[in-house]
């Protein structure tokens, strides 16, 4: 039978993993108390929280918030990095800490947007350019070939106007010469 602590711990981790934008689960074993707080400064100042929890509760938590596929990327002792802002800035900070930790710490994956993630395809996402860039890259992307389309559409309607601004640059002129062909023609009769 469950305590209450035990009850409330899994309602608490219920709540964490369920409004977490990324969960990345890391081997931390080898660590000394000492690097193990050095990791949890660097990524707290990348706005990053890590928990280590016991696998048990973790499930039953994973469970009720309805993610069980969370505990794909747990595996033994097991640090959970947490992050509720960007994930890929929070999986830059995760790498980065991952290249200068101590050999034994190891990224087994990670969780986000309902998905598992693996740790060669969260490599990949640390590649790519912050979301801002992406959006304004798409944009220029999207906005070139309406840009040629509109040109296209503008063509013909500058042709018309110059054609007709011609024309009637040339009408008073026309005008003129036909009143006087008139008047040629009035006085002869």
């Amino acid at each position: 039978m469950p305590t209450q602590r035990k009850i409330d711990l899994v309602e608490e981790l219920k709540q964490i993993i369920g409004r977490a934008s990324i969960t990345v689960g890391a081997d931390f074993r080898g660590l000394r108390v000492q690097e193990m707080d050095q990791m949890r400064r660097r990524l707290r100042a990348s706005s990053v929280e890590v928990r280590v929890i016991k696998n048990s509760l973790l499930r039953r938590a994973a469970d009720q918030a309805g993610i069980p596929d969370l505990m794909q990327i747990i595996e033994g002792p097991t640090a959970l990095v947490l992050s509720y802002d960007d994930p890929t800035e929070a999986a830059k900070a995760v790498m980065e800490y991952a290249r200068s930790a101590p050999p034994t710490f190891t990224i087994r994956g990670a969780f986000m947007d309902g998905q598992v993630v693996s740790a060669d395809d969260l490599k990949a996402l640390v590649l790519l350019p912050p979301r801002p860039v992406m959006l304004a890259q798409l944009a220029g992307q999207l906005q070139s070939p309406l840009a040629t389309f509109v040109g296209l559409l503008e063509s013909p309607l500058q042709e018309l106007s110059s054609l007709l601004q011609s024309a009637l640059s040339e009408l008073p002129g026309l005008i003129e010469a036909r009143a006087k062909q008139l008047e040629t023609a009035q006085g002869q009769s």
